[in-house]
């Protein structure tokens, strides 16, 4: 007689081999080709994969590598990958732009200390950061200093100030060599913002920058410094009301999702610096350096051009998806400017007076 056992063991197998003549569905392990989709779908979201090089960098003989924490959308962190190709075309393979955006190598104040001893030898390094590096840099985020695409570009090539900007950190092993960009700041609110009066009941955000924590200060508005990951949540909790930022961010990073409402102020330039560790460039042949140089030159001329048009399509963009573009009254901006001179008076020691001075006498009719 068969044990218990065995009957139990019988009757599962029977029931195996009806439930699939039936049809029946089972839990099955997936098969190499769901695999294979699965990954391929992981590979077409990844935001890299479409800026992978035509050419194989192994054979390089000196390698750049250039760091950035934000994401290549952003036409003034692209030209990080644009660098890398012309670099490579016109040293004939001899130089590798090794280009490492959305934080791959760390945040910026970590990346900082790795490019002063360098273990990086670039940097895409955000304005607001760049305090950290020299307090001259801090010149280009002060309110209404080089608040336009006009005012920047005069900035540039004007050899009286960019000189000195570009030696800003010279002591320091480093070199501003140039700069690209990531649109005007203005304010990115839940509710809609046109005047100061309408801006005091705003909580807003901002960045952990010495600037524009003087700044607002300075404009008696009420702020938290908070780091960016941190934003999204903020925004939705009602933890902050505001985003001091630029459209081009907002747009792309999606916080136009909680902040339906964006007030034109155009008060300063979110800039990408690239830093370069001197040390490292003097030790590149010569004609590596007249390339590597020229290029970064070109490619973020370019940048900026398009920077420009990209901020005015992110807002048509943004209003396309119900977002109110506004503009703050022109008295209220005045105002603004007014309440910054504190702003230019704690700053202007650290940026250097006569400096200071120059910069904004040269800007101020732009």
């Amino acid at each position: 007689m068969k044990s218990f056992r065995q009957i139990l063991i019988g009757g599962l197998g029977m029931l195996l081999v009806l439930c699939s003549l039936a049809g029946c569905k089972q839990e099955t392990a997936p098969s190499a080709q769901q695999e294979s989709q699965a990954v391929a779908k992981e590979v077409v979201n990844d935001p890299l994969v479409a800026w992978q090089p035509a050419f194989d960098p192994k054979s390089a003989e000196y390698t750049y590598i250039l760091s950035n924490v934000d994401h290549p959308a952003i036409e003034g962190i692209a030209v990080g990958y644009h660098i890398r190709d012309k670099v490579w075309q016109r040293s004939g393979g001899r130089l590798y732009v090794d280009f490492r955006p959305m934080g791959q190598l760390g945040g910026e104040k970590d990346v900082i200390k790795k490019l002063k001893l360098g273990a990086v030898q670039g940097m895409l390094c955000s304005s607001v950061a760049a305090v950290n590096v020299a307090d001259k840099l801090g010149v280009v985020n002060l309110p209404f200093v080089v608040g336009s695409f006009d005012k920047l570009e005069t900035f540039r090539s004007t050899p009286e100030l960019f000189d000195d900007f570009r030696q800003a950190a010279v002591a320091r092993g480093i070199l501003a060599v140039d700069f690209t960009g990531y649109g005007t700041y203005g304010w990115a609110t839940k509710e809609p913002v046109r005047t100061l009066e309408e801006a005091r009941r705003v909580n807003f955000r901002v960045a952990q920058a010495p600037v524009n924590i003087d700044t607002y200060k300075a404009w008696g508005l009420k702020f938290t410094v908070m780091p960016w990951p941190d934003v999204p949540q903020a925004l939705q909790t009602g933890v902050v009301t505001g985003l001091d930022h630029t459209p081009i961010v907002c747009s792309i990073t999606k916080k136009f999702n909680y902040a339906k409402n964006f007030t034109r102020i155009d008060y300063a330039q979110g800039l990408y610096i690239h830093l370069l560790n001197k040390r490292w460039l003097d030790g590149l042949p010569t004609d590596l350096q007249d390339i590597l140089l020229r290029t970064i030159e070109e490619e973020s001329a370019k940048a900026r051009a398009l920077t420009r048009d990209q901020q005015e399509r992110e807002l048509v963009a943004a209003q396309g998806r119900g977002v109110q573009v506004l503009e703050l009254a022109p008295v209220d901006r005045q105002k603004l400017i007014e309440l910054s001179q504190p702003v230019y008076d704690s700053w202007a020691e650290r940026v250097g007076p006569e400096y200071l001075k120059r910069v904004r006498s040269t800007l101020a009719d732009q």
